[in-house]
């Protein structure tokens, strides 16, 4: 089964999901929406890759690796971003998606 196979890091590609959505919902009622503008597009980016990985990867996708690396590349690219923000949700955020991206590369390899 698929879903016994890639459950570890299944576990962590909702938990990046779940972060960078929490983190768009609360960049957008930041003060200063304007600054917060790359950070809220990355998180949309991540957590459908993520989203989207995660349902593959349940249904026995051949094309895990592929998926993976662009997931990786993704997840890194949110995290860097977010990591630039003193926000708590940004930090957790950046967190969830380093960890992550690290996942995705272990399945590439």
């Amino acid at each position: 089964m698929s879903h016994e196979k890639y459950g570890s890091i299944i576990e962590t590609l909702h938990e990046c999901m779940t972060a960078c959505n929490h983190c768009y919902d609360s960049c957008l009622k930041e003060d200063d929406v304007k600054m917060m503008a790359e950070c809220i597009r990355l998180d949309r980016e991540c957590a459908d890759i993520c989203g989207f990985l995660e349902q593959a990867l349940v249904r026995g996708t051949p094309f895990a690796a592929e998926l993976a690396q662009a997931c990786a590349a993704i997840c890194e690219a949110c995290g860097n971003e977010c990591k630039k923000h003193d926000h708590t949700h940004c930090q957790k955020c950046a967190d969830a998606c380093f960890k992550c991206a690290e996942e995705c590369k272990k399945l590439v390899s």
